[in-house]
């Protein structure tokens, strides 16, 4: 029986083509799709589009999109074998993270992919990134189910899972990165897997469902030297603020300034869930390393351990907008839901 795929267009340089008269980069139907890009038709796959109208700036993701993008999935579940999300690159380690919250119990491969440059261009990574994107989302096991059955991200001939991933280059066709967990698959000569890293469906997690609660009262606190009582009084101080994600130096320590720590314990003990996140790229939080963590603890911040800043702030709408009380919030930030945080 042929595999079938179902590309989502959402936006982003992957489906640009250049206007040969005024030399802008416009979208193009993705319906023709294996017009661009003929070797598709080689996999003998059914591929079918889904295209966004009109096509959206990834800067311009916001949860309502990312709803529309499970609800397309979701509608289309059992009339494939696989997803392809094609996105633009700004916001793709968001939207893969949000996505992953959003699909409970999936079962089939969700594979994002981009571009640094248009589909149209003759050094284009889009090309390749596609081919391998829909043979990835294509590919069973041994026994007929899905190789990779998550949320991932595929870019530049690796396979990352999507809410373990950064953007971390503007420039390069390597654009992404995943600090703190292994590649999926490593695409060569041959696509290596690694099948100790991919997720194993549980019986426990039940059917397949999609869940778009999402409640975005929620902002990001960057710590830095010679931060004034001001900036952070007006990150604290937010209208409806439930969750606050703190990027924090090292292993999860900051300034000892007694009127941060004074705001921090009012902040948390009025409800609001402070979540301990490192600004390095790679390591885990350990608020017990040193006495400028240990005392962010005292004073009722909980660890991210070595989640993504992208994962934390969409695992708090993803929990926000299921659970009322802050204890059940943190107890889901503390435990992994997709496998978005390692266990120690």
């Amino acid at each position: 029986m042929r595999q079938s795929i179902l590309l989502i267009y959402t936006g982003g340089t992957i489906g640009m083509k250049q206007d040969p008269d005024t030399l802008l980069l416009k979208p193009f139907d993705f319906s023709q799709i294996s017009d661009e890009v003929p070797e598709i038709n080689r996999f003998g796959y059914t591929i079918d589009t889904y295209s966004f109208d009109p096509v959206i700036d990834s800067s311009d993701a916001k949860p309502e999109f990312w709803a529309r993008i499970a609800n397309v999935i979701r509608d289309n579940y059992d009339s494939y074998d696989g997803f392809v999300v094609l996105h633009g690159t700004d916001t793709m380690a968001y939207s893969a993270s949000a996505l992953s919250f959003m699909l409970e119990g999936l079962r089939k491969s969700v594979i994002f992919t981009g571009s640094q440059l248009p589909i149209g261009m003759l050094r284009t990574d889009g090309r390749e990134n596609l081919i391998s994107a829909i043979e990835l989302a294509a590919m069973k096991d041994d026994n007929g189910e899905p190789m990779v059955p998550e949320v991932c991200i595929c870019f530049e001939n690796k396979l990352f899972r999507g809410n373990r991933t950064t953007k971390y280059n503007s420039e390069n066709f390597s654009a992404f990165s995943s600090p703190n967990y292994p590649l999926l698959a490593d695409i060569g000569i041959h696509i290596r897997y690694d099948r100790n890293a991919i997720h194993s469906f549980l019986p426990e997690e039940g059917e397949f469902k999609v869940n778009t609660a999402m409640d975005t009262n929620v902002a990001i606190l960057k710590i830095f030297p010679g931060m004034t009582e001001s900036y952070v009084d007006s990150v604290l101080s937010a209208k409806g603020l439930r969750a606050v994600v703190l990027e924090t130096f090292g292993s999860g320590n900051a300034p000892s300034l007694p009127w941060f720590l004074e705001k921090i314990r009012r902040c948390t003990a009025r409800g609001v869930v402070i979540v301990n996140v490192t600004q390095c790229q790679r390591g885990s939080v350990n608020m017990g390393t040193y006495a400028n963590g240990a005392i962010l603890e005292e004073a009722g911040v909980i660890s991210g351990q070595d989640i993504t800043t992208e994962s934390a702030l969409t695992k708090l709408f993803h929990l926000l907008g299921c659970h009322s009380d802050a204890e059940s919030v943190k107890k889901g930030m503390e435990s992994p839901l997709r496998g978005e945080i390692s266990l120690k």
